[in-house]
């Protein structure tokens, strides 16, 4: 193994793409503390702000999706496209990566195909059930593909594939089961250790339905029930939540209202919340489900019907079937979500089985597993990388040196060290 290894990482959109991506980075720094990382992403997105904050560099790359409906932003995607390459390219050049870890989003499309045109090596990170398109067409460029659900394998070579769960951050784990901390949380949001806590997520970026449930129930769950409350609402639906928690014409503040609220846009650290929660409603994003899973909480999931593939409803699928989580329709939310979230409160033998077939399911240490595999993949081929010709244009290509005393058998890809 040399000694500094270069990796690159591509992730950006939602908290889905990015948090996985930011706790496979924590996991191999911890394990080679000499690594370098350049996270690419988009400016106008939230890895914009959560890379740094992680402690991580990022720089930027010009990408978007195409909108399914006909609109002036698609006539841009051509030019978007050809300037992303572009500047995978020049990223690629300059930082000369001996990996490049692609964790989905628009971001990862350009960074992953030129990563493969350069000889890079590429690793795949699926989160979902059902694989995003990008992850799909870079599929077969891959050295190995990590996915989170069984399910997902079928997309992908098996023979390069191997399911070890969502990465999720290493804190979040511990920090669930430390009552230390757990008072800590509590006291973090002036709540009661001895009253029912809710934890309310629509997203990263909110969720309308949820929103609109919650402002429809928020009374009864808060006055009639005394159940304290932690509600992610998004920050584009901040100004509109707030608006409807307060009477028009009166100074009166959420809080006056709703002492037991605790009402935010987004959560930048949302370990304590986990932390102190008792019942969890969310989206089905594969973020959430895996951090729903890693902490033993009991979760209501409402996956949305608006994403690509209907990818989140094969979460929950995935969940609930084990008896892991509670799948409620979007559709049925607004009528049902009151109902099922007083039974779970008051049926307290269920709310406990859902935590156990929580914490059986969940993977909690697949940001090591991938750390590792990247690692001895690395230093059982023996790999040195040699980026020639600097300052040449495209047709200069790197390639790997393989040491003389490389065999065919040492190509083969695994987990080589034991957990």
């Amino acid at each position: 193994m040399p000694d500094e290894l270069r990796i690159m990482i591509a992730a950006g959109g939602t908290g889905g793409h990015v948090f996985p991506a930011i706790a496979i980075a924590d996991a191999i720094r911890d394990e080679f503390p000499k690594a370098r990382f350049l996270f690419v992403g988009t400016r106008d997105r939230m890895e914009w702000k959560a890379v740094p904050a992680a402690g991580y560099d990022i720089s930027p790359i010009w990408i978007s999706g195409l909108h399914r409906r006909i609109t002036l932003k698609n006539l841009l995607f051509p030019l978007k496209l050809i300037v992303s390459l572009w500047q995978s390219y020049r990223l690629m050049r300059k930082f000369q990566p001996d990996v490049l870890v692609s964790c989905g989003g628009f971001v990862a499309g350009p960074a992953g195909w030129v990563a493969s045109w350069l000889s890079v090596p590429l690793f795949l990170q699926e989160q979902n059930s059902y694989p995003g398109m990008t992850n799909r067409k870079l599929a077969g460029r891959a050295e190995r593909i990590f996915t989170a659900f069984e399910n997902a394998n079928q997309w992908f070579p098996n023979e390069k594939t191997v399911c070890v769960g969502n990465p999720v951050r290493k804190n979040l784990v511990s920090s669930s089961s430390d009552p230390v901390f757990v008072k800590q949380s509590a006291e973090h949001f002036g709540l009661d250790t001895n009253r029912p806590v809710l934890l309310v997520m629509g997203g990263s970026g909110g969720a309308k339905s949820i929103n609109e449930a919650m402002l429809r129930h928020l009374r009864s769950l808060h006055d009639t029930d005394r159940v304290q409350i932690i509600w992610q609402c998004g920050n584009t639906y901040l100004e509109d939540v707030t608006s409807g928690l307060t009477d028009t014409g009166k100074t009166d503040t959420v809080r006056d209202r709703f002492p037991d609220l605790r009402l935010y846009g987004f959560m930048e650290n949302i370990t304590e919340a986990w932390a102190i929660a008792d019942l969890v409603v969310s989206r089905a994003g594969a973020t959430t489900c895996a951090e729903l899973l890693a902490t033993g909480k009991a979760g209501i999931l409402v996956p949305s019907p608006w994403v690509a593939g209907d990818h989140q409803t094969q979460n929950a699928i995935a969940l609930a079937q084990k008896g892991a989580a509670v799948l409620l329709k979007d559709e049925e939310l607004a009528e049902k979500m009151l109902d099922v979230i007083r039974a779970l409160f008051k049926d307290t033998s269920r709310r406990r089985k859902i935590e156990r077939e929580a914490r059986n399911m969940a993977k909690a240490n697949a940001a090591l597993v991938i750390a590792r595999d990247i690692l001895s993949h690395m230093q059982k081929n023996e790999m040195a990388f040699s980026w020639t010709g600097r300052t040449a244009g495209f047709i200069s290509r790197p390639t790997w040196r393989l040491h003389d005393h490389e065999t065919a058998e040492s190509q083969n890809h695994g987990v080589f060290w034991s957990i």
